[in-house]
């Protein structure tokens, strides 16, 4: 594969805000975009969990690589039955987006995964790795769905055979398109800081993350996940009280993270513990976050 050769790309999930940032990257690398989803913007209208409808509507197309960024969230997840539909979504819409990269006669596809992955839990000091964790670990009933989506769309993608597969496993999202809704809810003093009791999360910039997928369209090595985090993990209410801080907002109130318990999904994400390694995107996928951290990401995006 010549390094700067113009592939078309099949994009499922351009609409959403990761997909836009995917799409500016991805454009700028010279390459063409062929966004596929439900909405009347999509170059390709189909419904992913419509096999039928799908098959039709990529019928004549000629495509190089395919992305699966394709969620079914409108909003951030709060209960874990707002989960639902993606998890579907990424079992059942993978099966047949696969079926579709066939057809199409793609080389590549990229999964859109994420660090969840490896766990609802509290690691403590490790340093989660591709190599060293187990991805979509059974055994934990109240995440079992949702660990299961990921699993598969991770598997059907990488394990492929005919067509080449990378997984990316992105931290949780920040940046132009995202983090206006914090702020929002922050400005109307919506949005209480959980107390992290020493707890850190993995976070991207969206802009990295769209870099990221551009770059593995033509590198990374083809049955292989990476890590796509910033080098410096934060806490959820450490992150709410700094975009405050940054888009000089009224000061988020303190609250205990068991407050959060009826918000199922939403509580177990905050009070999950995770370092997670980028070494392996580094050094295998010629990635680097442009941003050291969330700190320094959100002062650069207040002052615009």
């Amino acid at each position: 594969m010549g390094m700067n050769e113009t592939k078309n790309v099949l994009l499922a999930g351009a609409s959403g805000v990761l997909g836009r940032h995917v799409t500016e990257a991805l454009t700028r690398a010279d390459h063409t975009v062929i966004g596929l989803g439900r909405g009347a913007g999509a170059g390709v209208r189909a419904d992913l969990m419509d096999r039928d409808g799908l098959l039709r509507a990529v019928d004549g197309l000629a495509v190089d690589t395919v992305v699966h960024a394709a969620t079914a969230l409108r909003k951030a997840p709060a209960r874990h039955r707002d989960m639902f539909a993606t998890d579907d979504l990424r079992v059942t819409g993978t099966r047949n987006l696969m079926e579709a990269a066939r057809a199409v006669g793609a080389r590549r596809v990229i999964a859109e995964s994420m660090v969840f992955g490896y766990g609802y839990r509290d690691f403590g000091d490790h340093v989660i790795t591709e190599e060293t964790d187990l991805f979509g670990p059974t055994g934990d009933p109240a995440v079992e769905r949702h660990l299961e989506g990921m699993r598969v769309k991770e598997a059907l993608m990488l394990g492929a055979g005919d067509i080449e597969g990378i997984a990316l496993r992105f931290g949780l999202f920040y940046g132009a398109g995202a983090t206006e809704t914090l702020v929002e809810m922050l400005r109307g003093r919506r949005l209480p800081a959980v107390a992290d009791q020493g707890r850190v999360l993995p976070w991207v910039d969206l802009a990295d993350a769209g870099r990221a997928v551009a770059l593995a369209v033509e590198g990374g090595r083809p049955g292989h996940a990476y890590n796509i985090v910033d080098d410096t993990p934060m806490g959820f209410g450490a992150h709410v009280r700094t975009t405050a801080e940054a888009f000089a907002t009224p000061k988020p109130m303190s609250v205990p993270a068991w407050l959060m318990r009826p918000a199922s999904y939403a509580y177990r994400m905050v009070r999950t513990n995770m370092r997670v390694s980028n070494a392996k995107a580094k050094t295998g996928l010629g990635w680097t976050p442009t941003r050291q951290g969330c700190a320094e990401g959100l002062r650069v995006l207040a002052a615009r």
